[in-house]
């Protein structure tokens, strides 16, 4: 059976200070494009709600224009059964037939008046969805106009960084293969933890390199000496000493 290495505490720590400066500097570059990548989705969220809603108002547009056809048909029909009428009216034979005659014309005529109305206040409804459609338009085309602003800046960042950050994202997972797996876990716990991503910092002027709270003299003489993981009481974070920190360079 093959003899599996043992790294010491060291060689752990400086394992994990490695992958601690390469995740800074893609943090760094997160800094960089700031809230540009959010921003953008967001924006283009925006733009499809806002092209939903305008297709909604052109379906409503053609179902009241789809209406007026009707009413207008309406109108057509009750005006041939008016002409209808008027010439069965030159033929009648008796005064209840008359009356009957009158009484159908007077029916189409309020059928005329009503469709008359139910196509005013169409027009009238359409003419309050053409502005809702113009505005939506509108909207669309400024949100557009912001979105293409916000993806050059964000495009021009990606090129200046690219190259940079899929080095050091190959880079982050060849270390992170190195580091100790239940160290690794603490150290990406612990990174989530605080917004600047620090999960291992040196002790710098007797003091916790992450909250600056003191660290007692005999805590400090266990750090130099790297027998074993020590975690600053108040904060959470590894620490290490300095020169262990100023030492390990990005591999």
């Amino acid at each position: 059976m093959a003899n599996v290495k043992e790294f010491s505490v060291e060689e752990k720590l400086s394992s994990l200070v490695s992958l601690q400066k390469i995740d800074s500097k893609l943090d760094e570059i997160k800094i960089l494009k700031g809230e540009l990548p959010m921003e953008v989705r967001d924006l283009e969220d925006e733009i499809q709600g806002l092209h939903a809603r305008q297709t909604r108002v052109e379906e409503e547009i053609n179902g009241i224009q789809e209406f007026i056809e009707q009413k207008k048909n309406t109108i057509k029909e009750a005006q041939a059964l008016v002409k209808k009428y008027e010439k069965q009216s030159e033929n009648v034979k008796n005064s209840r037939e008359f009356e009957a005659i009158n009484k159908e014309m007077e029916l189409q005529s309020l059928e005329i008046k009503l469709a008359e109305k139910h196509i005013k206040d169409a027009n009238e409804e359409i003419g309050d969805k053409a502005r809702l459609l113009e505005n939506a338009k509108k909207a669309v085309a400024a949100k557009e106009g912001v979105l293409k602003h916000k993806k050059g800046e964000l495009e021009k960042i990606v090129a200046d960084t690219e190259k940079e950050e899929n080095e050091f994202n190959t880079i982050a997972a060849e270390a992170r293969e190195k580091v100790d797996p239940r160290l690794l876990a603490s150290y990406e716990r612990i990174r989530k933890s605080y917004r600047n991503g620090l999960a291992i910092v040196p002790v710098l002027r007797d003091a916790c390199g992450g909250c600056f709270n003191a660290i007692p003299p005999q805590r400090q003489s266990e750090i130099r000496q790297r027998k074993k993981i020590i975690i600053c009481e108040n904060c959470g974070r590894i620490l290490i000493d300095e020169d262990l920190y100023q030492g390990t360079d990005v591999k």
